[in-house]
């Protein structure tokens, strides 16, 4: 968490979360469990400029950010797990490597799997008190194969813009 003392990275760790935020109270609700959202592209941008740490860091605040912005039900920790956990993935996936289709793709759909698909889908399910997570989880991946590829072309399309200005490669050194 070193990364955070420098004054750059906390700088743009700040306007990430802030858009993280921003992005995730636009949202289209298809039914009680399903909704499209794309407040996962900055936490993926975090992994890709600052790695797993301040990216979970992201992740995090931004659930817990987007919660006291404009709560849409009871705070519920498992999304900030869940936020965690997508910042580790694509930190992992997408710091200092290189970025290539078949990276970023690999990225989305691991964070699709374990995050969006399993971890969200169980919390909803303890959240909403049914037992009924086969469902439920059954019934998220449509949107989610859907979103797959759409968040795949969002992402290499920020991070290629990005790798043209040389303060964000100066980041990532």
């Amino acid at each position: 968490m070193r990364k955070l003392r420098n004054t750059a990275t906390m700088t743009t760790a700040a306007m990430l979360l802030a858009l993280g935020i921003i992005l995730g109270l636009f949202k289209l609700p298809i039914n009680q469990f399903i909704e499209i959202r794309f407040g996962s592209v900055p936490i993926s941008i975090g992994g890709y400029l600052f790695g797993p740490g301040v990216s979970a860091v992201i992740g995090a605040l931004s659930d817990i950010g987007g919660f006291i912005v404009k709560p849409t039900g009871p705070y519920f920790p498992g999304f900030t797990i869940s936020g965690i956990i997508s910042g580790l993935i694509f930190g992992f996936f997408l710091y200092k490597k290189e970025m290539t289709w078949q990276r970023v793709f690999a990225a989305q759909a691991v964070n699709t799997v374990i995050v969006n698909i399993l971890l969200n889908s169980l919390w909803l399910t303890i959240l909403y008190g049914t037992s009924t997570y086969p469902a439920i989880m059954i019934s998220r991946i449509p949107k989610e194969l859907i979103l797959l590829p759409v968040l795949t072309v969002i992402m290499m399309a920020v991070t290629k813009s990005m790798e043209r200005i040389h303060v964000f490669a100066e980041m990532r050194a």
